[in-house]
């Protein structure tokens, strides 16, 4: 059944939907941060290229996967959107705690309370993740694979 490779097409489909939702909206069309905040403008643009050609590597590194599975009659939709899920949610996650908070590279918006964004953004992220892995538990039950 691929379960895996499911799993996994989905998880890089998912990131490279979160990232690039992430750009679009918050880096180009508001214009609220960069990928990389903490230099010059152009630094700041060189960041955000290199993060959107890493979100779209991920999307067609899932989309080739997506193809062999189906090639194969392999595709399973339920384990593909669990990794969806997870890798969204994964994605947002990190973003928002370790990329935000940790490392210091962005924040969601600046001169404004930032508490309402990275809750809402967190809560997102963990909503996402939560059903990810659910659906993934519940994928592998049907499946009868070990846990």
């Amino acid at each position: 059944m691929r379960t895996g490779r499911n799993l996994a097409a989905g998880a890089l489909l998912g990131l490279g939907t979160a990232a690039f939702v992430d750009e679009a909206v918050f880096h180009q069309i508001l214009h609220w941060h960069h990928f990389y905040d903490r230099a010059s403008s152009d630094v700041g643009l060189v960041s955000d290229g290199l993060f959107h050609a890493f979100s779209w590597f991920a999307t067609v590194a899932s989309l080739f996967l997506v193809s062999d599975l189906r090639r194969e009659r392999s595709f399973w939709g339920r384990r593909f959107l669990a990794g969806w899920l997870t890798g969204a949610g994964g994605f947002q996650l990190y973003d928002g705690v370790v990329q935000h908070k940790v490392f210091g590279l962005h924040q969601i918006r600046y001169g404004v309370d930032l508490a309402p964004y990275d809750t809402v953004w967190n809560l997102v992220a963990a909503a996402l993740l939560v059903a990810g892995v659910g659906l993934t538990v519940a994928t592998r039950r049907a499946a009868r694979l070990p846990v």
